[in-house]
């Protein structure tokens, strides 16, 4: 089993268990701080600071978080969260920012969406409340979203439910999709900017750089030139927060729209919740519907089918 190995700080392992809240389990391994399972990784924080990512995407996974340890290296420091040194004064240049929402999610599309932001709208973006999404509730994303579209030149790109499952049906990884979209989307800013050249590139980091560009190979027009890449890069710099913010907005707007036909409100993440939501959704309108309503390689997908059989759908 391909497994990666982060030392991290306690208040980073934190912020992870935060981040995984919906993929949380219950059961602890002996000196663990929390256990959470995604559709593809198993990862489990200790006390001493180590986290283990086990499983086909703990590359992926961990990418998001920090460079693997050397095998039988002891560290007390905290990795890098970047694949590459970017300049020091990054937060004041201008800047495009590139983040995706939706992808640990089983209802709902993948949003991916690249902002630019020039150093002389920064100011101006903090006053509208411009910040790590994750910190916002849907009706502030919503109101904040509204008054920045206007300002800042962005690309949006939504891969629904059934070209997802498509795509990875036929081999390609989630990671693939991913590094593909925030591609094309860099591509199509810096289309928008003309003569304009942004002084850096700055991608929330899911996969480390050499994977990155490894993901992209064959591909006719690739971006490399001022790319960096960073876990937690909305706090690096405010376009990153600003397409978090942006791909959350539209993330929501697709998620009341599958709440609509599904004819109840579906709920997000990959928890017990979603599993009986799907069951549901089986039992009113057929297996067959999944497709358009989640991923399906999730594991969510089984736990719902067993719930079906259980009530004799």
């Amino acid at each position: 089993m391909s497994q990666v190995v982060l030392q991290l700080a306690i208040n980073d392992i934190n912020k992870m268990k935060k981040y995984y809240e919906s993929n949380l389990l219950g059961k602890l391994p002996p000196g663990s701080i929390f256990a959470a399972k995604t559709s593809n990784c198993a990862i489990t924080a200790y006390k001493s600071g180590k986290v283990l990512f086990q499983g086909s995407g703990s590359e992926e996974e961990s990418g998001k978080w920090g460079n693997g340890l050397p095998s039988k290296q002891k560290t007390n420091k905290s990795v890098s969260n970047s694949d590459t040194s970017f300049p020091s004064n990054i937060s004041a240049m201008s800047v495009i920012g590139s983040d995706e929402v939706g992808t640990g999610d089983y209802f709902g599309p993948i949003t991916v969406v690249a902002a630019y932001v020039k150093k002389e709208h920064i100011p101006l973006l903090k006053e509208l409340g411009v910040k790590d999404s994750k910190n916002l509730k849907d009706d502030q994303i919503s109101a904040i979203a509204k008054q920045i579209i206007p300002i800042v030149p962005y690309s949006l790109l939504t891969l629904h439910n059934e070209k997802y499952n498509q795509l990875q049906q036929s081999g390609m990884s989630q990671g693939k999709l991913k590094a593909l979209l925030h591609n094309q989307a860099i591509l199509h800013v810096l289309t928008k900017l003309e003569s304009e050249k942004p002084e850096a590139i700055l991608i929330d980091q899911f996969a480390k750089k050499e994977i990155y560009f490894n993901y992209l190979k064959g591909q006719k027009k690739i971006q490399r030139e001022n790319v960096y890449f960073s876990t937690k890069a909305e706090s690096v710099h405010l376009a990153v927060a600003a397409a978090s913010i942006i791909a959350r907005y539209a993330f929501v707007k697709h998620f009341e729209k599958l709440s609509d036909e599904a004819g109840f409100t579906i709920p997000k993440g990959a928890g017990s919740q979603v599993d009986v939501a799907a069951a549901r959704i089986i039992k009113e309108k057929g297996r067959d519907s999944l497709p358009q309503f989640v991923k399906l390689h999730f594991a969510n997908t089984e736990k719902a089918l067993k719930i079906s059989k259980r009530n004799g759908i």
